[in-house]
């Protein structure tokens, strides 16, 4: 399954992106998955735990595919 997360600010941590999208249920799950090799980023195993990940990458995690968008600022759409 293909999901939308949309990143606020210049990037997220990769733990930070797998308790926010609930792949993983704490911080230490999420450290545990990475350090396993469960993780993949741009179809690469990811080892880094707070990797900065920004839009237009793409996380892989237990089927699913997480594409990180950029928020949209509205103020620049005035």
């Amino acid at each position: 399954m293909r999901r939308e997360f949309i990143v606020r600010g210049a990037y997220i941590q990769l733990d930070q992106l797998l308790k926010a999208t609930a792949l993983v249920g704490s911080g230490g799950e999420a450290h545990a998955v990475v350090a396993a090799g469960l993780v993949r980023v741009d179809g690469e195993v990811e080892r880094r735990k707070r990797a900065k990940l920004r839009p237009g990458q793409r996380v892989a995690f237990q089927g699913e595919m997480w594409v990180l968008r950029g928020a949209v600022d509205e103020s620049a759409c005035e």
